[in-house]
């Protein structure tokens, strides 16, 4: 039986393939100028930190990189959106894996295990960005009232 980890480490390249011609596709400025082998080294190290987080459970490596890394992107001008973008498109390629690989019963945990760290990463990016624009301390999002019950 495989499993989200298994999927991940199995489908390497072919995620990050995905996500980079997604990434491509969006014509999003400050990565086409930095060219595709840029941006296919930049969604390996981004699937290695979801995956250490995943398999680790500890979501300290996706929110110091997504602060580090909304830092240097506010830093070179980029725009949030396109640094969002390049989260989500790995995310999506992600998904189209699990969706091909896991059994349909093993979705909600492997997508919701996948979903948080992208989420915590998302956070810690725009709280960043809002600071660094703001020049002020935002802190991080507390959303868990919307979740009670569900």
């Amino acid at each position: 039986m495989i499993d989200l980890i298994a999927v991940l480490d199995r489908d390497t390249d072919a995620i990050v393939d995905e996500a980079a011609a997604a990434l491509e596709r969006s014509q999003q400025r400050h990565y086409a100028e930095a060219g595709a082998a840029a941006v296919r080294a930049r969604m390996q190290r981004l699937l290695a930190l979801v995956h250490t987080s995943v398999a680790t459970r500890d979501l300290v490596p996706i929110i110091d990189h997504s602060t580090r890394l909304a830092q240097e992107r506010f830093d070179a001008g980029f725009d949030i959106r396109e640094v969002l973008t390049a989260f989500n498109v790995l995310e999506e390629a992600i998904w189209s894996k699990v969706v091909a690989s896991l059994p349909p019963a093993e979705f909600a945990n492997a997508i919701g295990l996948v979903g948080t760290v992208f989420g915590a990463g998302r956070d810690a990016l725009a709280c960043t960005y809002v600071s660094l624009a703001s020049h002020q301390h935002v802190p991080s999002l507390d959303l868990t009232a919307l979740f009670r019950g569900a």
